[in-house]
């Protein structure tokens, strides 16, 4: 059988799976969390040494989580988007960017397909200001920077790469640094549209769910690239797991017992299967019957809607010396 690999694109989860293969952290892999308007905020740098444990390439990745990412409290939305902002503006200070450097922001992704349409909806929520500044640069207020947005669509309506179409839109427009926008899988139902990740090593669309596309990084691009995405999406084998375990974790609380027998007779010996051959045997199952689906959570319209607003408010308020009332997109509520 295939050896079953989890399908992710977050850093922080390849940092935990590694950690468990490995029972322990790995040299290579540098991760730290601290709070942050009621907010978990991990940054994970991963090197040389950490790139070839994790597959991840060689950077900063920064993860923002709140379950509250999934709701639609206003308060909340404009919280996790600030605490989002306050990351970006780290990223373009790292990058050496001045409060000017000109900025193309790319909405990757499928419009026509929910789970997938972030990108292009996050740059719909943007303020551009590119085209103001070359025609009319004496209206433009002091704090706002020129800021140009596009979303390339995917190569099965375009017929062309969309690392093909950035590219050619960057030698045209000569943008400072770029910032792309997509939907992500992720290995867990805890992170599943309830984590944003940001990080300079760019992106690779379509990694997550095996379907790999041209690269978009510093080393393709030639300009900075700072990438964002929330996980939209999950496969089957590790939702069957996840729910496995809650349905474990729940029978052991309102039972009090959690010892072998006990799991033996609830699930027979798979229940005495550690995580990693669980989520193998599950993977066994379904992949050869076609079942190891890309799935996403019924309520995928509603939390596009306001992980939207929170994406497209965040960069705004990053991009944008101005006053919040000014760059806030609309919240869910």
């Amino acid at each position: 059988m295939e050896k079953w690999s989890p399908r992710t694109d977050l850093a922080l989860e390849s940092a935990l799976i590694a950690a468990e293969q490995n029972s322990g952290p790995m040299d290579g892999i540098i991760s730290k969390e601290e709070e942050k308007e009621n907010t978990l905020v991990t940054t994970v740098t991963i090197n040389e040494e950490g790139e070839r444990i994790t597959g991840k390439r060689p950077g900063l990745y920064v993860t923002v989580e709140s379950p509250d990412l999934r709701g639609t409290d206003s308060s909340r939305h404009a919280a996790i988007s600030r605490v989002t902002a306050e990351e970006i503006r780290l990223f373009i200070e790292t990058a050496g960017l001045s409060k000017d450097a000109t900025c193309l922001v790319a909405g990757l992704g499928n419009d026509h397909v929910t789970p997938d349409s972030l990108g292009p909806r996050v740059t719909d929520r943007l303020i551009v200001t590119s085209h103001l500044f070359k025609l009319h640069p004496e209206h433009v207020q002091k704090g706002y920077r020129p800021v140009s947005a596009i979303s390339p669509g995917v190569m099965g309506t375009t017929g062309i790469e969309t690392g093909d179409i950035l590219l050619g839109l960057i030698e045209r427009e000569q943008p400072d640094f770029l910032i792309v926008v997509d939907a992500l899988a992720s290995r867990s139902i805890e992170r599943l549209n309830a984590t944003i990740q940001m990080t300079d090593t760019g992106i690779q669309p379509g990694a997550g769910i095996g379907n790999r596309r041209k690269e978009i990084s510093r080393r393709t691009a030639g300009i900075p690239v700072i990438a964002i995405g929330i996980p939209t999406v999950i496969d089957a084998a590790t939702l069957t797991r996840d729910a496995v375990e809650l349905v474990m974790d729940h029978l052991e609380e309102k039972s009090g017992q959690a010892d072998a027998e006990w799991k033996r007779s609830f699930l027979g010996n798979v229940g005495l299967l550690n995580e990693e051959e669980k989520r193998q045997l599950i993977h066994d199952v379904l992949s050869p019957a076609g079942l190891n689906m890309i799935v996403t959570p019924k309520e995928a319209d509603t939390f596009i809607h306001g992980a939207a607003a929170v994406v497209a408010s965040a960069l705004n308020e990053a991009l944008h010396d101005r006053p919040p009332e000014e760059t806030r997109s609309f919240f869910a509520g």
